[in-house]
């Protein structure tokens, strides 16, 4: 197995850790509400009076936050991905990641951050589920295919 070293970041992936669980608490306790990301999008299909607004800051929030930390973090600290995959592939995975967030009730900021520190069993399963898929496709990727 061979690391990344220049991708290795775990100081940053702490960091990102900690606001997304403080971001989670803060949002239920706050709102009442889960933060699953696929809710959050979700509830733009069949809105509800009061709800658009709050929906719209969040999703222009995450959109604006790669130039906000730009703008915080030191030149080279942040490296941009490179993502080696034709457009037609990630549509693929992408349209299937929705299919997967419906058919599991929800995405992985729901499940897997929101749902396991809840003490869901069904977010354990999905989560579970959703991780398993993640390390055999990648291995199969990587040393089948």
């Amino acid at each position: 197995m061979n690391i990344d070293w220049l991708h290795f970041t775990p100081g940053l992936s702490f960091l990102g850790g900690l606001l997304l669980g403080l971001a989670s608490a803060a949002f239920i306790l706050i709102n009442g509400r889960i933060l699953g990301i696929s809710g959050i999008l979700g509830g733009f299909i069949v809105p509800k009076n009061g709800d658009i607004a709050w929906r719209v800051a969040f999703i222009l929030g995450m959109a604006a936050s790669p130039f906000l930390a730009s703008w915080i973090f030191p030149t080279g600290v942040l490296h941009a991905p490179k993502i080696d995959s034709a457009f037609l592939l990630i549509a693929i995975a992408g349209l299937l990641v929705g299919f997967g967030t419906r058919y599991g009730s929800g995405c992985t900021s729901g499940h897997g951050i929101c749902g396991l520190s809840r003490l869901s069993i069904r977010s354990v399963v999905a989560t579970l589920t959703f991780m398993g898929t993640g390390f055999l496709t990648t291995y199969c990727v990587r040393h089948v295919f």
